[in-house]
């Protein structure tokens, strides 16, 4: 008996840098829509040191992180899952406006512009930051009870002491002890919580379940201190032009690196 023939199709590929292209868009305009709406509302030059740094581009990981988590999980990038992206930059800028503040970092540089202080003053950048941080959560007021519930207590979580402010409660007090475990659980919590809660809320968002909400709580504190020893890495190696910001700046301020502990392979290995 001859045998029918079959015709197996190819298996689709994924554009990666499509998708990334048009949901990095996407987020752009939800990110101009979210804060567009206190202009002419709130004082214009507040809004212009909020519009400043949080519309100056970037790589927007955190929501892209956050459309991507929900994808996942069968959602769309729409609704609370774009009103929690937006919200998840908005505390992401509010915490680079006042990690750049004399009394923190002291940084002059961020994506290639001067930080928000040295162009606003300390007071209004001071003042930008909070306001971003407060917008965040009017933000998440939006959508079924249940849901914005469950995300204002993640991302309370995620960037107050418990998280991100703990983290950088750590990071002023130099000199850092040489121990990886300190170096870890810092950046866990620094870096690692907010890009943590991106994926975990993104997926909360689109209504997944506590086990798929679980394991991409679990992805991104993995993937966030990978970020970070890459970061370490760039502040080393990396080209201040591409970069957007002055490299060697951790070790003239006394902190403990990835690669100051591990090596530069090691570290890479590691991330």
């Amino acid at each position: 008996m001859p045998l029918e023939e079959t015709t197996v199709s190819e298996p689709e590929t994924f554009d990666f840098k499509a998708w990334l292209q048009d949901r990095r868009a996407i987020a752009e305009v939800a990110l101009e829509d979210a804060l567009g709406a206190y202009k002419g509302k709130a004082p214009s030059h507040l809004y212009d040191a909020m519009e400043y740094s949080l519309l100056s581009g970037g790589k927007r990981l955190r929501p892209l992180l956050a459309i991507a988590a929900a994808e996942a999980v069968g959602g769309r990038a729409e609704g609370p899952v774009l009103d929690f992206a937006c919200a998840v930059e908005f505390v992401h800028t509010y915490s680079l406006i006042h990690d750049d503040l004399p009394s923190m970092d002291d940084d002059d540089l961020r994506r290639g512009r001067p930080t928000n202080h040295k162009v606003f003053g300390e007071a209004t950048a001071v003042l930008a930051g909070d306001a971003l941080l407060t917008e965040a959560f009017a933000l998440l007021s939006q959508g079924t009870e249940a849901v914005r519930v469950r995300l204002v207590g993640m991302l309370t979580q995620a960037a107050g002491s418990l998280g991100m402010v703990g983290g950088q409660a750590d990071d002023v007090r130099v000199p850092w002890p040489k121990s990886l475990e300190f170096l870890e659980e810092l950046h866990l919590r620094k870096t690692g919580a907010l890009i943590a809660v991106a994926c975990a809320g993104g997926a909360r968002a689109a209504g997944a379940g506590d086990m798929q909400v679980a394991a991409m709580q679990d992805y991104g504190y993995h993937l966030g201190l990978a970020f970070q020893i890459c970061d370490d890495l760039m502040d080393l190696a990396g080209d201040p032009k591409k970069m957007g910001k002055t490299k060697g700046t951790d070790a003239r301020k006394g902190k403990t690196t990835f690669p100051a502990l591990l090596g530069n392979e090691a570290s890479l290995r590691r991330a």
